[in-house]
């Protein structure tokens, strides 16, 4: 029976591992997000940089161990069997959590996914215990930690508020002091912002880190007898003091001397401090659970311990509630572990890209639709800031405007530009209020969640910094208001899973250990290869290029490509939507509907970005803009029409209704089969860019109408005389009609590119003969 723990402990050190990795994957946007968002300083060096912090707060992390140990249940009373069931279900399930938020891109939070799973699994032994005892349900209390656990679920919560409001109200203060024309400011503002923002973060990061690790408690006389950990509590003021006195001369020499830009040295600091105070208070949440276990197995293992030799379901675990250090050499494993994952992880880039969209400055492709609740907080936004004019003087909101106005960047029309994120100060700031109240929480052993504190702070100063605008703030509500709403389903979800994976193991853990392990390995690698199969697929996939060429000329060349896109998709989508009738394949349809919902959602950005197009024309080049805007109806239109055709065929299978006769099944085919080539010429002519071949396709135009109206005119007869079927006979019309729509939008497309590429092509050519 023994042997069964040797193995879960075998089994808790792999799960560490893949915890390490998956837990990293959501976690890097915590302190890589405003140095890539700010594009400061290179990729490469943010992630030397973030690697040197990962590692070093590794090292400091031992003191919040203790936590898994101890902080959320009271081990003393739990037997060793039913400690090492609570390890293990919280560790699958974290693993399990993790994994599915990463897959989507959205950032959650491994300290409230530990907490609550830690809660979970210890609430489900502790009812079983008191089943078997006779117990009551409030007996419940008497296994929980119920002050640290209240303490620790009440900082994560505050935080929220706290990193939001505190984030803001610096990011506000900043942008009034230093403006956008940041760097024209005098060299002692920017030595004094880079001396306040260092100091910040080197008192609570580097001062505050060597309290976490084994000499913080060693007494030395050149500070007065009193310990490292003594001495720096009791001479705040001093500290921080000198500190800012040092790093404001240090900011000043380096900008007089080396012409330092202070602002990405702010940055670099700070990312190595967030990524260190990163490790120090969330390595926990991913090998905590595996080294409670560990110490726990060599507790009961040991016979000076164990010294009546007692058995798993005997064995208190009184000696975890006592202080124990984590090997060194374990931490700085598990730094190494975390800092591969940082290269490597594709899934870790896909979270930073949510974190990026919703802060940032410039227009992005929203990844969020508005509800009534992002509508409702900017409605009371926009009345607060209605009200805030009539109580501030006008030439006051004069200024203050002034020091939010955004420098504008004139570029030549052949250039292109891809404007950060945010500039310098937002990143700065956002890098110092973070590291700030995340090394706070440190110092007092609070798993503060640095997901929620990163993301908070980056939200209150895009908020100070009116990144929301009125074009984009009921996205970037709804966005945020996503992620925090995914953060509650964390905590409700954790809890639950948690406490089901230990009641399972309770169950049998000889047989359910093993068959719950594999569970959750063949759905991580699953996870994996989903994941890697939807990469390459974004690769190679033909994406719709926005149209940035200034002439009619250069649109027709430009436009080319998305026409072939669309053409190919389309074909795909329309055979598919025909086979997918004819066979009853539900899972082919839903497919469809998917591909369709992809491809008109990147034809709307297209129409969405025509405002900026025409912004970009020449005086003599806006007939350009009218060609573009009808080639984008047409384009419109056609999705329309293959969207419709998605849904009703999808709607008519996923209902179950009579399927298609065999005639009106040969009938779509033929048609399916008509448009094949049609689409298929067209996709080479615009490939090509053969634009002669177009005259031929539209000559044909007519035989295809002919085709499809003939084959609507039998299914009236048949409807007249046989067709018994009212569902089957609205389809069929539907789909025939839509056709119909979908072949008049293709051809008027057609119409619009040949008559377009007539007009500039002969006016060359007559010039020509004429020289």
């Amino acid at each position: 029976m023994e042997n069964i723990y040797l193995y879960m402990i075998i089994a808790l050190a792999i799960l560490a591992v893949a915890d390490l990795v998956v837990g990293v994957s959501n976690d890097a946007v915590n302190f890589l997000n405003s140095a890539i968002g700010s594009k400061a300083i290179s990729f490469r060096t943010i992630m030397i940089v973030a690697s040197l912090g990962i590692t070093i707060g590794a090292v400091f992390s031992s003191g919040m161990m203790e936590v898994a140990r101890k902080g959320i249940f009271n081990p003393g009373e739990f037997m060793f069997s039913e400690i090492m069931i609570i390890f293990m279900a919280v560790m699958i399930t974290d693993i399990l959590l993790l994994d599915f938020f990463n897959s989507v891109g959205m950032p959650t939070s491994t300290t409230v996914s530990i907490v609550f799973e830690l809660l979970g699994a210890a609430v489900a032994m502790s009812l079983i215990k008191i089943g078997n005892d006779g117990g009551t349900f409030s007996d419940v209390l008497n296994y929980i930690n119920t002050s640290k656990a209240s303490e620790i679920i009440f900082g994560i919560l505050l935080s929220v508020i706290v990193a939001f409001s505190v984030g803001a109200l610096v990011q506000w203060v900043s942008r009034v002091l230093l403006s956008y024309n940041f760097e024209s400011k005098a060299k002692w503002v920017a030595a004094l912002f880079g001396g306040i923002a260092i100091t910040s973060i080197a008192y609570f990061i580097l001062m505050k880190g060597i309290g976490g690790t084994s000499f913080a408690g060693e007494s030395f006389d050149i500070i007065g007898g009193e310990t490292i950990k003594d001495f720096l509590e009791h001479n705040v003021m001093l500290i921080v003091g000198i500190n800012l006195v040092f790093w404001f001369i240090l900011s000043y020499a380096s900008i007089l001397l080396f012409k330092t830009n202070i602002y990405k040295l702010v940055i670099l600091v700070g990312t190595f401090a967030l990524a260190l105070a990163f490790a120090g208070n969330d390595l926990v949440n991913f090998i905590g659970p595996s080294t409670g276990a560990y110490q726990a197995y060599m507790d009961f293992m040991n016979p000076q311990i164990n010294t009546l030799g007692l058995s798993a379901n005997e064995f208190s675990m009184h000696s975890l509630s006592s202080k124990a250090a984590t090997p060194t050499l374990l931490l700085v494993f598990a730094g190494l572990v975390m800092v591969l994952t940082l290269w490597f992880s594709t899934k870790a880039r896909n979270v930073v890209k949510t974190s990026l969209d919703l802060s940032s400055q410039s227009e992005t492709k929203e990844r969020f639709q508005p509800n009534f609740l992002s509508r409702g907080f900017v409605r009371s936004a926009m009345l607060m800031s209605q009200m805030s004019s009539y109580v501030l003087p006008k030439s006051w909101q004069d200024k203050i405007d002034k020091q939010f106005e955004t420098p504008v960047i004139s570029l030549k029309k052949d250039k292109k530009y891809e404007l950060p994120a945010f500039d310098l100060v937002r990143a700065a700031v956002n890098l110092m209020v973070a590291a700030v109240l995340i090394s706070i929480a440190t110092s007092y052993k609070l798993p503060l969640s640095t997901t929620y504190v990163t993301f908070m702070v980056a939200m209150g100063t895009s908020l100070a910094d009116r990144a929301w605008g009125a074009e984009s703030a009921v996205y970037r509500v709804a966005g945020v208001l996503n992620v925090i709403g995914g953060w509650f389903f964390t905590a409700f979800s954790a809890f639950l899973a948690a406490a089901l994976v230990a009641y399972l193991l309770n169950l049998n853990i000889n047989v359910m250990f093993p068959i719950l392990l594999l569970v959750a390995f063949v759905l991580l690698i699953r996870s994996s290869i989903a994941h890697n199969k939807k990469s390459k697929e974004a690769k190679v996939e033909d994406r719709l290029i926005k149209a940035e060429s200034s002439s009619i000329q250069g649109v027709i060349v430009e436009s080319a490509n998305n026409i072939a896109n669309v053409v190919k998709r389309g074909n795909k989508i329309y055979t598919n939507a025909i086979n997918g009738l004819a066979k009853q394949d539900l899972k082919l349809l839903k497919k469809n509907k998917k591909q369709i919902v992809k491809l008109s959602s990147e034809v709307d950005e297209l129409r969405d970005n025509i405002f900026y197009f025409i912004k970009n024309l020449d005086e003599s080049s806006v007939a350009a803009s009218n060609f573009y805007i009808h080639i984008l109806s047409y384009l419109q239109d056609m999705t329309q029409s293959l969207e419709y055709i998605s849904n009703v065929s999808y709607k008519h299978v996923n209902n179950n209704h009579k399927k298609l006769k065999f005639n009106q099944i040969k009938e779509l085919k033929e048609v399916d089969d008509r448009f094949e080539i049609l689409f298929n010429n067209t996709k080479q002519a615009f490939e090509t860019q053969n634009f002669e071949q177009i005259g031929v396709i539209l000559g044909r135009k007519q035989e295809i109408t002919s085709l499809v109206t003939n084959k609507i005119q039998k299914q009236v007869e048949r409807t007249r005389t046989e067709e018994s079927s009212p569902k089957n006979t609205t389809l069929y019309f539907s789909v025939l009609l839509e056709t119909k729509d979908l072949l008049n939008a293709t051809m008027n497309l057609l119409e619009e590119y040949y008559n377009a590429h007539d007009a500039t092509v002969k006016p060359a050519t007559i010039s020509q003969e004429e020289e």
